[in-house]
């Protein structure tokens, strides 16, 4: 039987009158990486920083290794981490002081053993003593992903990882997070709008829109199951379908 990692139930969340989330449940499985999809404003996000507990939700609850993430959230925030490209670094702080204080944050024991081996896991050897904000986009994604797998997280939300890099960049990302996953058995959540990055990655995939989940399945699967040629294209039809079908409402 699959262990449950994360486990959302009945989510819910306004900003005043406007609903973001519409009781959304879904769970992820250890060793999982599961694609959550959507156009932009489908409340995405929000999910990511309720898990984060970020935001607080109006109904539904989280749990992470079976427990409510509101009455432990301390100690499971330990156990999660998270990279977005638009979340940025102190960028006056060299690579080895922003992961020094992650670690420090996260309470990671033998911290500098641990900063030395994400150096060399990650190739950072070049830059570790160079200021965040002098660094380039590929050197930044590096970063950020080695300060995601600081606390040996048990999953990892990540929002749009490769957005905005070049290609032979992105794929090393997915590359090195896909091989720690796996070895590791850490589950992930992942957003993204590469459908063809999601294809390669994802071991299965929800699409949502205007809050409400609308379908899930293998991502190679699901576009033969709606007799579409690729996940993109299910994208565009599913997106555009539900945004006909909200205005007929």
């Amino acid at each position: 039987m699959k262990k449950e990692i994360l486990r959302i139930e009945n989510l819910t969340k306004y900003y005043d009158s406007f609903l973001a989330v519409d009781n959304v449940s879904f769970s992820v499985f250890e060793g999982e990486i599961l694609g959550l999809l959507g156009p932009n404003g489908a409340g995405k996000t929000t999910i990511i920083n309720i898990i984060l507990g970020i935001l607080k939700q109006n109904k539904g609850y989280v749990e992470i290794l079976n427990k409510d993430l509101k009455i432990y959230r301390t100690e499971l925030t330990k156990k999660i981490n998270f990279a977005a490209t638009y979340c940025s670094l102190p960028g006056n702080l060299t690579v080895y002081q922003n992961l020094y204080i992650f670690g420090l944050l996260y309470e990671v024991e033998n911290l500098k053993e641990k900063i030395n081996y994400l150096e060399k896991e990650f190739g950072l050897s070049d830059i570790i003593y160079k200021k965040v904000g002098l660094l380039s986009s590929g050197e930044l994604a590096k970063v950020n992903l080695a300060k995601v797998f600081i606390n040996d997280p048990k999953i990892i939300l990540l929002d749009e990882p490769t957005s905005s890099l070049d290609p032979n960049i992105a794929k090393e990302i997915r590359n090195k997070i896909l091989r720690k996953a796996r070895r590791e058995k850490i589950s992930i959540l992942w957003t993204s709008h590469n459908m063809s990055e999601v294809e390669e990655v994802c071991d299965r995939v929800l699409f949502i829109s205007h809050g409400k989940i609308l379908i899930e399945g293998h991502p190679k699967e699901l576009p033969k199951i709606y007799d579409r040629k690729n996940l993109e294209e299910l994208f565009i039809y599913l997106a555009k379908e539900h945004c006909v079908f909200e205005k007929e409402l």
